[in-house]
């Protein structure tokens, strides 16, 4: 029996709203969840994050077994009590680091040995380690261990990558002890298509509780992105979540929504938050532009999040040219909630039945 439960609510074309309710509370899709890669949301604390209106958050296996470790985190009464966040949780199982850390990898059937980025130190991230890590980390929905592949890599390697995101997924789900936390297996196949339809063929026989569209947004061209993400989509099953990893531009997010992806993760609003870029409407500005330094007004009108009902641009203008780290703090609570409010504004388009109309009017 899967520990999650996912319901199909509203359609609209492909996209479509639904709840997916979990051991630590539930969430309505399409969801948006926030890159927490080292157990934090970089800049931001728990109560910042639940007063985005953010249900979900996304950690890293990958990061927190290096440091502080998952049996450290563990003895914390896990990921949850560690970061005093209550809400659900998934975890990425390092396989994104398999390709991002490619210079520190060797990569064999086994698994990947990863000499660590900080002080050199080895970890084997086989998919049965990659499972213990996870059930230790405690985490809701977790993610079977695969090997992204770079669309600049040729066929043979990326059709190699894919067969042994197969044999790895295989192995992680017979490793699986626990039975309080869902198990998704992340589909590969670079910009093949033959590669991807063999990919959801094989993964979806394993009978995962969600299904994600990985090796994506590693580079290459949006269009060949929206292209793939979409022939995947199409593949999937339809009563289970569809997660697409990664693809996190408000554009990009809206067209994943229309091809029927219920879920989406991006660390882009806090990083573009901690260089200055703030959202509004459907674009955005640089708060530390000189031209910002007498306005008055919120961050953006009619946002009713902390920063904005608190604070003028000026002043966040000012603590960014003063190096002031609140100003972080405050610019990502603004961008955080900005993608918060973008997808209950595509639920509520999906459920009305004016998504198309709406893709129109934000994209124009």
């Amino acid at each position: 029996m899967s520990a999650i439960n996912f319901q199909v609510k509203d359609r609209d074309g492909a996209s479509r709203t639904g709840k997916l309710v979990t051991p630590h509370g539930s969430i309505n899709t399409p969801a948006f969840m926030p890159v927490a890669t080292q157990a934090t949301v970089k800049s931001l604390d728990s109560l910042d994050i639940i007063n985005t209106k953010t249900s979900i958050i996304l950690a890293n296996t990958y990061h927190l077994a290096l440091r502080p470790g998952t049996d450290t985190i563990k003895q914390f009464g896990g990921l949850h009590d560690f970061m005093n966040w209550k809400g659900p949780i998934l975890t990425d199982s390092g396989g994104y680091q398999v390709f991002s850390l490619s210079k520190f990898t060797k990569i064999s059937n086994n698994g990947v040995e990863f000499r660590s980025h900080i002080d050199g130190t080895i970890l084997l991230l086989t998919p049965e380690e990659a499972l213990r890590f996870q059930e230790s980390l405690g985490a809701d929905i977790i993610m079977a261990l695969d090997q992204p592949s770079s669309p600049n890599e040729n066929r043979e390697f990326i059709s190699n990558a894919a067969q042994r995101t197969y044999q790895w997924a295989s192995r992680f789900i017979d490793a699986k002890k626990r039975t309080d936390q869902a198990l998704f297996g992340i589909i590969q196949g670079g910009h093949e298509n033959d590669l991807r339809y063999e990919s959801v063929s094989n993964i979806t026989s394993l009978n995962f509780d969600g299904y994600a569209t990985g090796g994506l947004s590693l580079g290459e061209k949006r269009q060949d992105v929206y292209d793939i993400a979409s022939y995947t989509a199409n593949l999937l099953p339809y009563d289970k979540p569809r997660y697409l990893m990664g693809v996190g531009t408000p554009t990009d997010i809206i067209h994943a929504v229309s091809m029927g992806y219920d879920l989406f993760d991006c660390a882009l609003p806090t990083r573009v938050a901690r260089h200055g870029g703030i959202y509004y409407g459907n674009s955005r500005y640089n708060i530390k532009n000189q031209s910002m330094i007498m306005k008055e007004e919120a961050l953006e009108n009619g946002c009713e999040c902390f920063s904005c009902e608190n604070f003028s641009i000026g002043y966040i203008n000012h603590l960014f040219r003063s190096k002031e780290l609140l100003g972080y703090r405050l610019a990502s609570i603004h961008n955080l909630n900005y993608y918060q409010k973008l997808m209950n504004t595509l639920q509520i388009n999906i459920s009305k039945g004016t998504l198309t109309q709406f893709i129109k009017e934000f994209i124009s």
